[in-house]
């Protein structure tokens, strides 16, 4: 398929409440197929929201969970990348990102870069995710899924474009004073995904949560760019669908004029990072 319509599911979740999480997303997916949007993004832990100290002991559930099995079911017909707290089988809890197409579990990505700064603890309550993989979807698209920090951690975008990604699923929780300091949350993330876009030559699927819940102020601005870091749609700060069609040729024109994959060089990076650990 060389077009695919994608968007991003910006809402407002509830606190720790799945049920009326869970029916934010059925009406969302709903509407995302009357638009007949072939993969639909939503924020990092959309299942539960972002809470900052999780009660990970009632909120975290199996990816065979009654839940997930009722997104299952919605996301026939399309694809749905959607986030929850993923109780493992031997016990420990992750940050997941599940891909359900067609109404299967795809793909699950388990956040790789947990943040322990500023007003950020999810090293504490979370364990780090063991691997990065891609999915495809359609043949043509191969996804790669960097759930918030994971896109700061400057090897992952271009492991993922090495890897073949021609299209990025990131999921946020992004709020402002997160971070702390003078450091600008909106500003920071415009700048991290138009750097990343136009360096990789790969289109992208952000999406953030929004409202306000107790000192967490979302900003909202999901957005949708191409291989070029042009922004195709962007959010404002309610609740709120975007969608935008991406074009598989567009990307590989972008990286035919930007050919920074095809000129890395991964040996050499390899020998040095080896040289370094090694010192």
């Amino acid at each position: 398929m060389r077009k695919l319509k994608v968007g991003a599911a910006q809402i407002e979740c509830v606190p720790g409440d799945i049920a009326q999480n869970l029916a934010l997303h059925v009406d969302m997916i709903e509407q995302a197929k009357q638009q007949h949007v072939h993969l639909l993004v939503f924020p990092e832990l959309s299942l539960t929201d972002y809470l900052s100290e999780p009660d990970v002991s009632r909120l975290a559930r199996s990816v065979d969970a009654n839940e997930v099995q009722v997104l299952c079911a919605a996301t026939r017909g399309t694809a749905v990348s959607f986030g929850l707290i993923e109780q493992a089988d031997d016990g420990r809890v992750y940050n997941s990102q599940v891909l359900l197409v067609n109404g299967r579990i795809q793909h699950v990505h388990r956040k790789l870069n947990l943040p322990t700064y500023g007003n950020l603890k999810e090293g504490y309550f979370y364990v780090k995710g063991a691997e990065f993989t891609l999915t495809s979807l359609c043949d043509d698209w191969q996804l790669a899924t960097l759930i918030c920090a994971d896109s700061w951690s400057p090897g992952l975008p271009w492991l993922a474009a090495l890897k073949g990604a021609n299209l990025l699923v990131q999921p946020i929780a992004s709020a402002r004073g997160a971070v702390g300091g003078d450091f600008d949350n909106p500003g920071g993330w415009d700048l991290n995904l138009r750097y990343t876009c136009m360096t990789y030559g790969v289109a992208a699927v952000m999406a953030n949560h929004c409202g306000r819940r107790d000192n967490l102020d979302f900003w909202g601005g999901s957005c949708i760019l191409d291989a070029n870091a042009k922004v195709l749609a962007c959010a404002g700060e309610g609740s709120e669908l975007i969608t935008a069609e991406l074009d598989v040729l567009q990307i590989a024109d972008a990286r035919l004029h930007l050919p920074t994959v095809r000129d890395s060089d991964p040996a050499f990076m390899h020998s040095q990072l080896t040289a370094i650990v090694t010192r």
